[in-house]
Parts: C-alpha cells; structure tokens; sequence
C-alpha cells in the first residue's frame, strides 16, 4: 500500500472537515425545526449562543457571528415572536437592549445539547482518551486561525 503525501493528507483532512461543517448545518437545521418549525438556522445559533453564554446584545451577536446588523434584528424579531427571546432595556444604556432565552427556550435547548452529547460520547467511545485530547488540540488549533 502507498505511502499518502503530506498533500494528500492535507486534502483528505479538508474533505473531513467539509463533511463536518456540512453535518453541522443540518444538525443546526434540524435543531432549528425542532425549536420552532418557522425559526431559521441562523436564529437557532443565536439562541443557542444567548442560552449558553447569558445575557448578551444584538450588536454584540453581530460582531461575534460576523452577521449583518438587519440579520440579526429579524432573528430576534422572529425569536421574540415564537416566543423563545425576551428583551429588556439596558440599565446602563436605554437605547440598547438585553436578550435572553424563554425557560421554554431554554429547556428545549438543554434536551437538544443532551441528545446531542449522547450522540458524540457514542461517536468518540471508539477513540482512547489520548485521541480525543489529540482531536481536541487539532480544533483548537483550527478555531484560533
């Protein structure tokens, strides 16, 4: 058997790594269905991130998902409308407004993120910890380029 080169190698990662990114948008997909049957992907990782991080702005989701300021605002409209999202008056800045995630939100989110869990302890359980510590080094890495 052949010997790969380093550039097939590469290419053989890459392509990994846009199977991955293509499971991720369905996975966002189908969570975002699963929310609400109108809500789109984009307003399901704005949630997501709300319900995970706390409190946040639409300016601050803006510049953090690299998202058209009128994107976000829909998304949040929509969000506000389906009952996921609250917002509030800021208390420092009354021109601004704080989001956060409904308890209904919230709870669907933490049955997706359990299921989803699930999904990749089963996946990783082939691996040995080393693996996995390796995997996790080699995103990181991919996540501070």
């Amino acid at each position: 058997m052949a010997t790969q080169t380093a550039d097939d190698t590469l290419a053989d990662f890459q392509a990994h790594m846009n199977l991955i990114f293509a499971r991720a948008k369905a996975l966002w997909k189908e969570s975002a269905a699963r929310m609400h049957p109108d809500l789109q992907p984009s307003g399901y990782k704005l949630l997501a991130y709300i319900a995970r991080n706390g409190d946040t702005s639409a300016h601050r989701l803006a510049d953090l998902f690299e998202m058209d300021k009128s994107v976000v605002s829909r998304q949040i409209r929509m969000l506000e409308e389906f009952g996921l999202l609250q917002s509030r008056p800021d208390e420092r800045d009354g021109r601004l407004r704080v989001l956060t995630a409904t308890p209904e939100a919230s709870a669907v989110l933490a049955q997706l993120r359990a299921e989803n869990a699930e999904r990749m302890r089963s996946v990783l359980a082939e691996l040995t910890p080393e693996e996995v510590q390796a995997a996790s080094k080699v995103f990181r890495l991919l996540a501070e380029v």
